[in-house]
């Protein structure tokens, strides 16, 4: 059986006091949750306190969003996978949209990442997905190959069997539109069958995919229904706490 996961993006968001206080909250109301694994991805700065606060409960863990692609060095304002680890990270976001856009990620950079994330026993969230031109020209299926390919088909077999990845349609991050369960559902296949025909069945089957772009309470339920969807990325429904509970009820059997 795959992981069931749901992960909380908050991005730029909340400062430290905001951040803890959402933090309990979302601990108080997560944690009753316990078939469902819930990642926790705020701003660097409340990692520690967080991990604190976790107190080692099984299935809440604690997730950074980004991380450097060189181990160390003369790297200004930047942040490692060892960092990460040592302030009790689990999980580290790779190549979220943003990163790609903003930030000028390349594909051979996040291929890096992933291998800093792994050589620190981390697990990376790898991000793939297509712009709204691409989706329109129909070439949606070959920007998500393309990226899986140049990011993470170096793996081995056993590295590739821990993946998790996270398809976020860009045209639906922060747009408040949301690919149709279908839709979701077509992606979702076809990421776990171009992993499949990399690697193999066995390996394509317990591979986390999870869904990222404006999922909320109001349509969770019907993507995480999906038979390959194990889960959301969830980005400004995760600033609530209230609103995250539900968008993890809703996979929680």
């Amino acid at each position: 059986m795959r992981q069931q996961l749901v992960a909380g993006n908050w991005k730029m968001n909340k400062n430290l006091q905001e951040g803890l206080q959402l933090a309990r909250e979302v601990i108080q109301q997560a944690g009753q949750y316990n078939q469902v694994t819930v990642l926790l991805a705020p701003p660097y700065i409340h990692l520690p306190g967080i991990f604190e606060m976790l107190g080692g409960n099984a299935n809440l863990k604690l997730a950074a969003q980004n991380c450097h692609d060189e181990a160390h060095g003369a790297y200004t304002g930047e942040v490692s996978a060892s960092m990460l680890s040592s302030v009790g990270c689990s999980h580290v976001i790779i190549g979220h949209s943003e990163r790609r856009q903003y930030a000028g990620e390349t594909d051979a950079i996040l291929a890096r990442k992933v291998d800093r994330v792994l050589e620190n026993d981390l697990v990376p969230i790898f991000c793939c997905g297509e712009d709204l031109q691409q989706r329109e020209s129909d070439k949606h299926q070959e920007v998500v190959q393309s990226q899986l390919s140049k990011g993470l088909y170096h793996l081995s077999s056993e590295d590739m069997a821990g993946m998790i990845i996270a398809y976020e349609p860009v045209w639906a991050i922060g747009t408040g539109k949301t690919a149709s369960p279908e839709q979701a559902q077509e992606m979702h296949a076809f990421i776990r069958q171009s992993i499949s025909d990399r690697y193999g069945s066995n390996v394509a089957q317990q591979v986390t995919i999870l869904y990222g772009g404006s999922c909320n309470p109001g349509n969770a339920k019907e993507l995480f229904a999906m038979e390959d969807v194990d889960g959301g990325l969830i980005g400004g429904a995760s600033l609530k706490a209230s609103d995250f509970s539900e968008v993890i009820q809703a996979l929680h059997p």
